[in-house]
């Protein structure tokens, strides 16, 4: 038991930096991005590639999957930073599949490895260094690590003027126009920067899991990542992480009820995705601004500044 607690908790700070990636991007900036998955997907291959191919090192692994998933956030901004928010959601959808077909259809490496088949056997980090049972405890405290770092990064981003700026952005463009803000780049660098974050999450799990293939990137992993966003309350950040956690959690926990209820592990698959999409209308309905809503930062106007 107290292994699958480790499993649950690495995953679920897995999830927790792509849970904030998407807050960046959706909570702070307002980009509606039904492609998220890809990042992840292409963080996970990138580290992939660069170590078991490459043969490079692991950390040059983890950059190079912030790296590719960072400029391919760039690559989806650049030709449709100008378009409505209905078509720039369609075209990122629409960018994370042709992202997928590629990787599905291109083999990597040899035979047998990339395209349909995945990477089998990823290595994973020190592990000689620990036992197999002490090492999930070390690939916990890395991740851990790693998320706080991003979540002090975006925080931090958060309440400096570029993340008043994305705030800004948010409301429509006619009032970041009207403070001389460059909409354009504002939106090629919200895309960037969330996808470096959702690269790295990408790049700890094909280390983490060992195996990765292109059916554990559908556009249905874009909707998990969502309902956490939307649980926990879009534009703070603790709370991504709190909807990361409920979700998680509730995703991963459901296999056990197979011993205590007749149902078959298909059905209760189907079932888990249906108990999530109800908790998300619940919570749409009762508590819009979800479950750790975003704390609104009021100003004094001019004259009562400094005790005046």
């Amino acid at each position: 038991m107290i292994d699958y607690f480790v499993y649950l908790l690495t995953i679920i700070g897995i999830w927790g930096l792509l849970s904030l990636s998407l807050n960046l991007q959706y909570g702070l900036t307002g980009l509606v991005n039904l492609g998220h998955i890809a990042f992840f997907m292409l963080g996970a291959y990138a580290s992939t590639i660069l170590v078991m191919v490459v043969g490079t090192s692991f950390v040059v692994g983890f950059l190079g999957g912030i790296a590719a998933a960072a400029l391919f956030g760039a690559l989806i901004a650049l030709p449709t930073a100008h378009l409505q928010q209905d078509y720039w959601a369609i075209s990122t959808l629409a960018a994370a599949e042709i992202a997928r077909l590629l990787l599905k259809n291109t083999t990597i490496g040899g035979q047998y490895q990339g395209g349909a088949f995945g990477f089998s056997g990823i290595p994973q980090p020190l592990y000689d260094a620990f036992t197999p049972e002490t090492y999930g405890w070390f690939y916990l405290a890395l991740v851990l690590v790693l998320l706080v770092a991003c979540w002090t990064l975006v925080q931090w981003l958060s309440e400096m003027p570029y993340g008043r700026a994305l705030k800004a952005l948010r409301e429509g463009d006619d009032l970041p126009l009207a403070l001389g803000k460059d909409v354009r780049s504002l939106r090629i660098r919200a895309m960037a920067l969330g996808g470096g974050v959702a690269g790295l999450a990408g790049a700890l799990y094909a280390h983490f899991n060992a195996f990765i293939d292109p059916t554990y990137f559908l556009p249905l992993e874009t909707f998990i990542v969502w309902s956490m966003v939307i649980l926990g309350g879009a534009g703070n950040h603790i709370g991504a992480l709190a909807g990361a956690l409920i979700i998680q959690a509730i995703y991963n926990s459901t296999r056990f009820l197979g011993g205590w209820v007749p149902i078959d592990q298909n059905t209760l698959g189907s079932l888990r995705m249906i108990v999530i999409s109800v908790l998300i209308i619940l919570v749409i309905i009762y508590m819009p601004k979800g479950l750790v809503p975003e704390r609104v930062r009021r100003y004094a106007p001019a004259g009562r500044r400094g005790g005046t």
